[in-house]
C-alpha cells in the first residue's frame, strides 16, 4: 500500500491541472462566445497556413496564360488573376504569409517591449527618464507612417517587413509594461530580492516580467491583427512583400482599377480574407482582455 500510495498522489497534480485547463477554455466559451468564435476562425487561419500545400488546389505561382481572369467556376472556384494563377490557392498560401508575419511581429514587439517598459520602471530616475523619451518620440508617429520609414530604408521582403512592423509596436507595448511594473516594483518581494543581493536581470526577469503577463497576453493577441492589416498595407503600397510570394496585400495591389469591374474577384476575396482575420484576432484579443483584466470582468 505504502508503495502505491506516493505514485496515485503524484498524479492528482497533473490531473488537476489538465481539468483546470479544461475548465477555464470551456468557461471562457460559455462566458464570451464572441472570443471562442474568434479564436477558432485564428486557429483555422493557423492551420490553414500550415497545410497550405495539401489543401490548395492548384501551385499559388503556376500561371496559365489561357485562363487569365476566368470567372468562378468549378475548376477555379474563386476565378483566376490577370496572369491565370488560382485564387484560392493563393488566399491559402497569403495565410500562411500573414500569420508567420503576424506572430512574428507581435511576439517581437510585444516581448521587447516588455523587457524595456519593465526595466524602465525597475531602474526609475534618470534610466526611466531616458527610455521614456525615447519611446515618446517613436510614439509621436503613427504605426503605418512608422512603417512605411523603415521599410524604405530597409528595402522590401519579408524579413525587413518584420522589422519594419515591429519596430513600431516596441514603444506601445513598453508603455503599457512600464505602468504595470511600477506598482510591481514596490512590492515586499521585491524589495526582499534586492535585500538578498540578486543582481538586476535576475529581479528584472524573473520578479517582475512574469507578473506582467496579463497585459502581454492582451498585447500580444492585439498586436496580432494590426500586423497583419500593416503587412497587408505595405504589401498594397509595393514595400511588403515581392511578387510572386502569395500575399493577401500583394493580391489586393494586382487587383488594379482597370480589373475592378471586369474581374472583381481578385480584390473581394483577399479583401474578405484579411478582414475576416483582423477581425478575428480583434474579438479574440478583447475577449481575453475581459478575462485577464480583474478591473473588466463581469462576474
Amino acid at each position: 500500500m505504502m508503495a502505491v500510495k506516493p505514485a496515485a498522489l503524484g498524479e492528482i497534480p497533473e490531473v488537476a491541472e489538465r481539468g483546470g485547463w479544461r475548465r477555464a477554455v470551456l468557461e471562457f466559451c460559455r462566458a464570451r462566445p464572441l472570443g471562442a468564435i474568434g479564436a477558432v476562425v485564428v486557429l483555422i487561419n493557423i492551420l490553414v497556413g500550415l497545410g497550405a500545400h495539401v489543401i490548395a488546389p492548384y501551385d499559388p505561382l503556376a500561371t496559365d496564360y489561357g485562363a487569365m481572369l476566368a470567372r468562378p467556376s468549378a475548376g477555379h472556384w474563386l476565378g483566376t488573376d490577370a496572369f491565370g494563377r488560382d485564387v484560392l490557392s493563393r488566399i491559402i498560401y497569403g495565410s500562411r504569409t500573414a500569420m508567420l508575419v503576424g506572430f512574428a511581429c507581435a511576439f517581437l514587439g510585444a516581448t521587447l517591449g516588455a523587457v524595456i517598459g519593465v526595466t524602465s520602471a525597475y531602474f526609475a530616475g534618470k534610466v526611466d527618464l531616458l527610455i521614456q523619451r525615447v519611446m515618446d518620440i517613436f510614439l509621436a508617429f503613427p504605426l503605418i507612417i512608422l512603417a512605411l520609414a523603415v521599410v524604405s530604408i530597409l528595402g522590401t521582403g519579408i524579413e525587413n517587413v518584420i522589422m519594419a512592423i515591429t519596430i513600431p509596436m516596441i514603444p506601445r507595448a513598453a508603455l503599457v509594461a512600464r505602468s504595470s511594473a511600477l506598482a510591481i516594483r514596490e512590492m515586499p518581494y521585491v524589495d526582499a530580492a534586492r535585500a538578498a543581493g540578486f543582481s538586476h536581470r535576475r529581479i528584472i526577469l524573473r520578479h517582475m516580467l512574469p507578473n506582467v503577463m496579463a497585459p502581454y497576453l492582451i498585447m500580444l493577441t492585439a498586436y496580432l491583427g494590426q500586423a497583419i492589416l500593416l503587412e497587408a498595407s505595405l504589401s498594397f503600397l509595393g514595400l511588403g512583400v515581392a511578387e510572386p510570394t502569395p500575399a493577401w496585400g500583394l493580391m489586393l495591389r494586382g487587383a488594379a482599377v482597370q480589373f475592378a469591374e471586369s474581374a472583381p474577384w481578385m480584390a473581394i476575396f483577399p479583401g474578405f480574407a484579411i478582414s475576416l482575420a483582423v477581425f478575428a484576432f480583434n474579438l479574440f484579443g478583447d475577449s481575453l482582455r475581459d478575462a485577464l483584466d480583474p478591473r473588466l470582468r463581469t462576474q
